[in-house]
């Protein structure tokens, strides 16, 4: 292979336009496309900012025409030619160069590639396994190094504004303690201290409190953190977080805060106007209305609640489920009566999967008349008070569900979704952004047959409600928010606890005791006895803010090297096993048989 030496690059292949016409440039990069017209042969070369078009012909270069026959895809040149304009007739106006291109005088092949397991191009129909194990390919699609360029420039904004607001960003370390409340944690043995662990953070959390004891004020960093959790499209078990923590600031002025940073990086990056401030939604509203803390609410289709209405109905099997502490629930389907009845029942099964045993519909038909499979329960005259209450007009379909509240949220919130799909109620141009405040501070864990936090166990209560730590901690309510954009949670915060008090009445809600509050955060209440400010904050999912900013159905898609569903690296083929020295080494058994001490 031939080395670039003596023919260094002039200028990038897309930057060449027809203010180079008569001069000779020098390029470098891959070959996207080659075509032999006999006496001409024509290449596209690709390198990061696009692509130019190339010529060779005997008369301006013989050895570089004869080189060119031999080349095919992805193999990687060196080319020296002058510039010229196209002839009108041949000009390409899908290329930002179409205009021009460059008649090679000397070229120089600095690497051959084997034939690629799929087209370097977007819109291909690969399987995702395949573009994952040859990641290095699949990255130099336009679209998908489109997609790093834009998120290097959404961080390099983020980095920027934090920075004018007079935000330090300072790295909090990768190894520390575990202290396990919440999702597993990535644990790595410590070879120098035989049988102990560091784990990898799931979040900058204890740190960052313990900077705001050491009087840094503002903080912010671009984290790397790890979960060891079942993943779905929007996570990977590790992911990059932006990490905000500010001493002596209120609720107010973070909410504030982070509505500019999102105005200032849609404008600057989309060219999208953000209104602020955002709308806010209280838990317990956003939960009763649409069954969900993350609701989508470019469309509306709110809940419901029919549970009074049919609380003394002659249907048992409403009557059975709200003597026994269930509600009813209903959505209305604007316009969509006349849905054939294989729909609903395919309706009946969509529930399903979401723990629902059933569903009833109710269509207003245009000519008056009703659709429901329990007119003969309830009547049609209860039928139709059930349509006013639900603002039912005629071409209208009610949706109910009724089962345990936790059910019915569920059920009829993923039902909802889908039918604002099917009504195409969703405008995927827009962005749409909102508050949720005032969260439960604790949920209880059937399994472990106690409280648990919802977001962590540092997070502040409302005044009003420290009174029930003791008593009836599911009554407590949290000092914090989650900005959701289309239905997706981008990022949560809260107010933190900073006296030693609140905290120690915290962990003994979620039944850890005062040896067990020490043994995983000792190091953090020792640090609030020498005079911890009032603090908040907030962390982003970067990974899913650029997802939805790009427009993209997976977080996989904005990540250089991610993971698959199942966690694992196709390219790498991580995780591994390791050598019995390195084990060795660790002071590490493993229990799992290989299959060569099987057979």
């Amino acid at each position: 292979m031939e080395t670039m030496t003596g023919m260094r690059r002039t200028c990038e292949c897309s930057n060449v336009s027809i203010a180079e016409c008569g001069k000779e440039v020098t390029l470098a990069g891959w070959v996207q496309t080659r075509r032999d017209h006999g006496g001409l042969i024509f290449i596209d070369l690709r390198d990061r900012s696009g692509i130019v078009q190339l010529v060779f012909s005997p008369q301006h270069g013989e050895e570089a025409f004869h080189k060119a026959e031999d080349v095919r895809s992805e193999y990687v040149l060196a080319v020296k030619g002058v510039v010229r304009e196209r002839s009108e007739d041949t000009i390409n106006e899908k290329m930002k160069n179409g205009n021009i291109e460059v008649v090679v005088s000397e070229m120089r092949v600095l690497n051959k590639s084997k034939t690629p397991p799929f087209y370097v191009e977007d819109g291909i129909d690969v399987d995702e396994n395949i573009r994952l194990k040859h990641r290095y390919i699949d990255l130099r699609r336009p679209e998908m190094l489109n997609h790093l360029i834009m998120r290097h420039k959404i961080v390099h904004n983020i980095r920027e504004y934090m920075n004018k607001h007079g935000y330090l960003e300072i790295e909090t370390p990768i190894l520390t303690k575990s202290t396990p409340e919440g999702a597993r944690d990535y644990l790595v043995p410590s070879r120098v201290n035989p049988g102990e662990f560091f784990a990898l953070p799931q979040s900058p959390q204890l740190f960052k409190q313990l900077l705001m004891v050491s009087g840094v004020e503002k903080y912010f960093q671009i984290a790397r953190c790890f979960r060891d959790e079942d993943l779905r499209a929007d996570r990977q078990p590790e992911f990059t977080q932006l990490d905000i923590e500010a001493s002596f600031e209120d609720q107010e002025y973070i909410l504030s805060l982070m509505e500019r940073m999102m105005q200032q990086l849609f404008k600057e990056i989309l060219n999208i106007d953000v209104p602020v401030p955002f709308k806010r939604i209280k838990w317990d509203d956003a939960m009763n209305l649409y069954g969900s803390d993350k609701p989508d609410l470019r469309f509306d289709m709110h809940f419901y609640d029919v549970t009074d209405l049919l609380r003394e109905c002659d249907f048992k099997v409403f009557r059975s489920i709200v003597d026994n502490g269930g509600v009813i629930k209903a959505i209305n389907v604007k316009g969509y009566s006349d849905i054939p009845r294989r729909d609903l029942d395919d309706l009946v099964d969509y529930v399903g999967r979401y723990g629902a045993k059933g569903m009833v519909w109710m269509g207003f038909q245009k000519d008056g008349k009703l659709k429901c499979q329990v007119t003969k329960f309830l009547g049609e005259e209860k039928v139709r008070e059930i349509g006013r209450f639900c603002e039912a007009e005629e071409g209208d379909l009610l949706l109910l569900i009724a089962d345990k509240p936790k059910i019915v949220a569920h059920a009829l919130g993923e039902l909802r979704l889908e039918m604002a799909r099917r009504r195409n109620l969703i405008n995927e141009n827009e962005f749409c952004f909102r508050w949720v405040t005032d969260f439960p501070m604790f949920e209880y864990n059937e399994d472990e047959k106690r409280y648990v936090a919802e977001h962590h166990p540092f997070t502040a209560p409302r005044d009003e409600d420290i009174q029930y730590l003791k008593t009836d901690p599911s009554k407590v309510y949290a000092k914090a928010y989650d900005m959701v954009l289309n239905g997706t949670e981008i990022g949560g915060g809260s107010l933190r606890i900073y006296q030693p008090e609140l905290q120690k009445q915290v962990f003994e809600a979620i039944g850890l005791s005062d040896e067990e509050a020490e043994e995983r955060f000792g190091f953090l209440l020792e640090a609030f006895q020498y005079g911890a400010p009032p603090e908040l904050g907030i962390a982003f999912g970067l990974d899913r803010l650029v997802m939805l900013m790009l427009k993209c159905k997976s977080i996989r898609d904005v990540i250089a090297f991610p993971k698959t569903q199942s966690a694992i690296d196709p390219l790498t083929q991580a995780p591994s096993g390791v050598s019995d020295k390195q084990l060795r080494e660790l002071h590490i058994k493993t229990s799992i048989k290989t299959e060569k001490d099987l057979f």
